[in-house]
């Protein structure tokens, strides 16, 4: 599986990871409820087909299959995303800790807020904010962002200084989006330009678009704007079809795709 770097982060990454999170609130997700060791089982071979990338958050209940997926491979071989909710300086002061224990780690690379909602977020949020930044600087994480599902809070994370990665809904046909998808890449543009490293999901629409995966697939490699993708996998021959399928479009595009000055290409 072929690389990437996420913005300005200097956080490399697989072009593809793996999500977990799949219908997935309250604790539990299409991919925890496959059973503990399946699940664990199905990570660990997305490692062994090259995926080093994984998107986790408090809400899926799956921070233990990871857990048990990095004694296997090893933490320093895999880039590991985590997203929370908290809404307070003491729910966050109380979270991060756990999620290190949860995850049988010392470090995190992206933290995320996760499901912004509001146009005012980073004001309202900016508690919770300024206690990562602490644990930021303290090296416990190595990159601050947001995952929004408002199109009004996805505009505020591109103007706002403080983010460093946003994972964003994007596909052809707007499905599970809040915008059009030529507003949403407008806006994924100018967060490209300001360095931001992006990732996108529900790139098939969580699986609404399965019947043309491939154009769905190719539709967001082909962006510009897009450093890389997660997509929430469920069996062995999802991961199979998939890193076949995106190995087979970087085979095929330019060795050197052109990108903002400071900002890396895939690789």
């Amino acid at each position: 599986m072929h690389t990437a770097v996420l913005g300005r982060t200097g956080i490399e990454v697989s072009y593809l990871a793996i999500g977990t999170g799949t219908a997935g609130w309250n604790g539990s997700s299409n991919q925890t409820r496959l059973g503990f060791r399946e699940f664990t089982d199905l990570l660990v071979y997305a490692y062994e087909k090259g995926i080093r990338f994984v998107d986790t958050a408090d809400q899926y209940g799956s921070h233990p299959h990871v857990a048990e997926m990095l004694k296997q491979v090893g933490r320093d071989n895999v880039v590991l995303t985590t997203k929370t909710t908290a809404k307070s300086r003491d729910e966050i002061v109380q979270a991060v800790p756990r999620f290190l224990k949860e995850l049988g780690t010392d470090r995190l690379d992206n933290v995320l807020l996760h499901c912004m909602t509001q146009e005012n977020w980073n004001q309202t949020m900016r508690p919770v904010m300024d206690v990562l930044s602490d644990f930021k600087r303290q090296g416990v994480m190595r990159a601050l962002g947001v995952s929004c599902h408002n199109f009004a809070a996805f505009e505020t994370a591109a103007k706002e200084d403080w983010v460093d990665v946003v994972l964003a809904r994007i596909n052809y046909a707007g499905v599970i989006m809040d915008e059009h998808p030529d507003h949403v890449i407008r806006v994924l543009r100018q967060m490209h330009d300001a360095g931001k490293g992006i990732y996108g999901m529900k790139v098939i629409g969580q699986k609404q678009l399965a019947s043309e995966w491939r154009h769905a697939v190719k539709f967001v490699y082909d962006l510009d704007c897009v450093d890389a993708i997660t997509m929430g996998m469920e069996s062995r021959e999802e991961i199979d079809r998939n890193v076949a399928y995106i190995e087979e479009l970087h085979s095929q595009a330019p060795t050197s795709p052109q990108r903002a000055p400071g900002v890396s290409a895939r690789v």
